[in-house]
């Protein structure tokens, strides 16, 4: 098969992430279906899909900056993707501090009263706190990871291109672990040790940073190794394959049937439920999510041959930053007009979604519009000439045996542009 030109894209991939957008944008609006829908594929959420996912694109393009071009180039693409993922944090902290606050104080809505309740009480310690990521009021929680994450990847990338992956996860394997024994909490107060912290513990954020680099390390990784032409494709043995479908099944089930609380709260064996926990990552949905992952290597590529292309859940993965951040102004918009409200008519829940999606497709199109000029490489590279040397940060490798024709190298001149 000839090489994909530079410029295609994975659609594959971008119709994920719009389904994880659309899962989230359901989960977070309140309606009948937040409930039913929410984790519908066990004890694992849009979130986890979705940061996993960011982490394999971000290694995966990112990671082909370093091959193409330098070292170099790669810290300042991840620099730039950081700064922009900032600036849009930003601008939904405004939103909500001015606009949202506003009118929901106001009108006494206790679902924004609630939402700013440190705010309220102390706006300028919020405000500032906001901007410096310490202080991160619910649903405005998850960009500030991202800004965190994209701009340690590129140290870890290069540790990783010396050292190979095996430390890199062991280490964050480690501190996975660490932080399900309180990590959080000791760097909060070691922290507070030296420099006083103006922003209460409680109110920094309900992602647990030191959980949720694990599965970005582990994104980053299986998309990193992407870029070597010669690197195996992932597969896994049969009974891996059909242990991971019975656990999945047996996990989505025991969501649907009990409910997104996988014990009584007052039972016996509540004692569990933190190995469950989604802030933090716990065991059991680490496991949930690794089968996932693996069934969904497994089949995922007959799927995709078998099913019709889904253009629109392309289109919203594709500009998947606006579309959070829209998505997000949404949710604040109906909570401050509608309230947290999980009981009303069906046709105005069915409405509200409809619409809800309409302008999430809309801010696609318009975002792709302007961005028409600035693309995603997501194709694998050219297998190396022969001859043909790897970039410095690679480990050398044997170099190929040559032949009698020497097949003409790909062209890799097209250098991808850095996404917006």
């Amino acid at each position: 098969m000839p090489p994909a030109p530079a410029s295609a894209r994975s659609w594959e991939i971008d119709a994920v992430r719009g389904l994880m957008l659309l899962l989230m944008t359901v989960t977070h609006l309140p309606t009948r279906l937040t409930s039913p829908l929410g984790q519908p594929f066990g004890y694992v959420s849009a979130a986890e899909g979705f940061v996993l996912l960011s982490a394999y694109m971000a290694g995966m393009v990112y990671g082909r900056v370093a091959w193409r071009k330098s070292v170099a180039e790669m810290h300042h693409a991840f620099w730039r993707r950081a700064l922009k993922i900032y600036a849009c944090h930003a601008a939904l902290l405004l939103f909500l501090f001015t606009v949202i606050a506003f009118i929901g104080i106001r009108i006494e809505q206790p679902a924004v009263v609630d939402l700013l309740n440190f705010y309220v009480k102390q706006p300028f310690t919020a405000l500032v706190g906001g901007l410096l990521l310490l202080y991160e009021p619910p649903l405005l929680d998850i960009l500030p990871l991202y800004v965190l994450f994209m701009l340690a990847s590129p140290w870890v990338m290069v540790i990783a291109f010396v050292w190979g992956w095996r430390p890199v996860m062991a280490v964050s394997g480690l501190v996975w672990l660490l932080a399900q024994f309180g990590l959080s909490r000791w760097v909060y107060d070691g922290v507070s040790v030296l420099v006083p912290l103006p922003v209460p513990f409680n109110e920094t954020g309900a992602f647990v940073m030191w959980s949720w680099q694990f599965l970005w390390m582990l994104g980053l990784w299986m998309g990193a190794t992407r870029n070597d032409p010669n690197a195996p494709a992932f597969a896994f043995p049969r009974w891996s394959v059909l242990a991971a479908l019975a656990l999945a099944l047996f996990l989505m089930g025991w969501r649907h049937l009990v409910g997104q609380i996988p014990f009584h709260p007052e039972g016996p064996y509540a004692v569990f439920n933190p190995w469950f926990d989604k802030w933090a990552l716990g065991p059991m949905r680490m496991i949930n999510v690794f089968v996932l992952v693996l069934l969904t290597i497994h089949y995922g590529p007959r799927l995709a041959a078998r099913m019709p292309r889904q253009r629109w859940l392309e289109t919203l993965g594709s500009a998947s930053l606006p579309v959070f951040c829209a998505h997000l102004v949404l949710v604040l918009v109906v909570l401050v007009g509608l309230g947290a409200k999980y009981d009303r008519p069906w046709g105005t829940d069915l409405a509200l979604l409809a619409a809800s999606f309409a302008v999430l497709y809309a801010v696609a199109r318009a975002t792709l519009w302007l961005e028409r000029h600035q693309k995603e490489d997501t194709t694998p590279p050219a297998m190396l000439a022969p001859g043909q040397r790897r970039p410095p940060m690679y480990p050398p490798a044997p170099a190929p045996a040559r032949t009698a024709v020497q097949p003409a190298p790909h062209d890799q001149t097209k250098a991808n542009p850095i996404p917006g």
